[in-house]
């Protein structure tokens, strides 16, 4: 099933069967299905809230979570959809603040599915389309969309008139879709450009703030780039930002790893830059606080799984699997661990993924690397993986499970573990932990 979407709901997941049988094995990139479909049900997308729309490769969904956490603190109400999901497809769409009910859910997908006809519209239009209908149907003041793939071609990309966009950094990802370089999938990701709307960005090399530029352009967006129109550092344990209004000093985020304070930063500085709404520099302060992410360097706490690792365990899960991920992890590790201990890795990742360009960074810091199996979607062989590991120097060994990956027993009084390599794995092992996201 797409997505690996199931639902303890019988209504629910009677139309995520639905979903399953309509839906084309792999979605193909374009806004041709997804403007038919919504014009089938009213044009939505163009009666939502004010939206701040955020593409990148890695970062967006924790730039939507510090865009969230700054709005709520001033007291707004925000809708949020986001991809993919953990745990429960429930995650995907929050209405004003919460999780979509199961009930509301089961009738808007059946909405939509009624509606798909011979749009052929793929799992993730669907619920795209579903997501702009539960917006447009409840009020609300902003309105936080996370682009699923890409940017330009992505469903999410029909929004006509954003109040802000933002790009996050960028890296090697999805290239069967996005291309094989940087340069090409910059223009992809850029291409969420709006005429009239602000476009925020972080800091890139020159060559791909070229791309940057010329995609808003073409927009007639205004480009506002990290290092030009707004900056910002961290030094003595906060968050220095500045921007033409003025200085704000931050703390540092209660997310996890050293490339949050930018992320935090980039929401910022989309904030600084819309004009649909006002928020106060209150609210910008408490947001690193706030803000929350599941499974992007999350520490996890007792539970049924983490009962299975060694006595005196540091557990940590990310659900990071390319090469700007790996670095991220690399960059937290090294300052984490204890002098002359290793970090020992709990692997599973998909298929597609380049798990020698992910493990490049992390290959210095690791003591062990246990790979494991992604349930429910085609992976690298856990065998292929520690292979690799040992070819490298490194304990490598093969599992059915991470419960099992994580009984081995190991010398170190407190081992540092990370479990990491796919969101889909993180999901089954915040589900199997009984932390589901809320």
């Amino acid at each position: 099933m797409p997505d690996h979407a199931r639902s303890s709901d019988p209504a629910v997941q009677a139309q995520l069967d639905r979903l399953a049988q309509l839906s084309p094995g792999r979605d193909i990139l374009g806004l041709e299905r997804i403007t038919a479909l919504l014009a089938r049900l009213g044009d939505p997308q163009h009666e939502l809230p004010p939206v701040l729309h955020v593409a990148g490769t890695n970062g967006k969904g924790s730039t939507c979570a510090f865009l969230r956490a700054a709005l709520e603190a001033d007291g707004k109400s925000v809708h949020v959809f986001t991809s993919p999901h953990l745990v429960r497809f429930n995650e995907r769409i929050r209405i004003n603040g919460k999780l979509i009910s199961d009930a509301n859910l089961a009738g808007l997908l059946a909405r939509v599915l009624d509606r798909a006809g011979d749009v052929g519209a793929s799992f993730f239009e669907v619920t795209t389309a579903a997501a702009f209908l539960a917006f447009a149907e409840n009020a609300a003041d902003a309105c936080i969309v996370e682009v699923g793939l890409g940017g330009r071609l992505d469903a999410t990309n029909v929004i006509p008139s954003p109040a802000v966009c933002g790009v996050a950094q960028l890296g090697l990802d999805h290239q069967a879709f996005l291309g094989s370089t940087l340069v090409e999938i910059a223009r992809e990701k850029a291409g969420i450009s709006k005429a009239g709307a602000p476009l925020v960005t972080m800091k890139y090399p020159s060559h791909i703030a070229q791309v940057v530029e010329a995609a808003a352009n073409q927009a007639e967006a205004s480009w506002f780039a990290m290092g030009r129109q707004w900056d910002a550092a961290v030094y003595r344990e906060k968050l220095h930002y500045r921007d033409e209004q003025g200085r704000l000093e931050l703390a540092l985020p209660r997310l996890s790893g050293p490339h949050q304070p930018m992320n935090a930063a980039l929401a910022t500085a989309m904030l600084r830059h819309q004009q649909a709404m006002v928020i106060s520099e209150s609210a910008l302060r408490a947001a690193p606080l706030w803000a929350q992410w599941p499974a992007r360097l999350q520490r996890l706490e007792n539970g049924p799984l983490i009962s299975q690792a060694p006595a005196g365990a540091e557990l940590w899960l990310d659900g990071g699997h390319n090469p700007a991920a790996g670095e991220a992890l690399a960059r937290h590790f090294q300052a984490l661990l204890p002098p002359r201990q290793g970090l020992h890795l709990v692997l599973g990742m998909l298929a597609n993924k380049d798990p020698k360009g992910f493990l490049e960074p992390l290959k210095p810091f690791l003591a062990s690397l246990r790979a494991v199996p992604v349930p429910g979607h085609e992976h690298h062989e856990p065998s292929m993986l520690a292979d690799l590991a040992s070819g490298w120097g490194i304990a490598g060994s093969a599992h059915d499970n991470v419960a099992k990956a994580l009984s081995v027993p190991l010398e170190e009084q407190k081992p540092v573990i990370l479990i990491a390599g796919s969101l889909y794995l993180a999901g089954e092992v915040l589900r199997e932990n009984e932390q589901l996201p809320d």
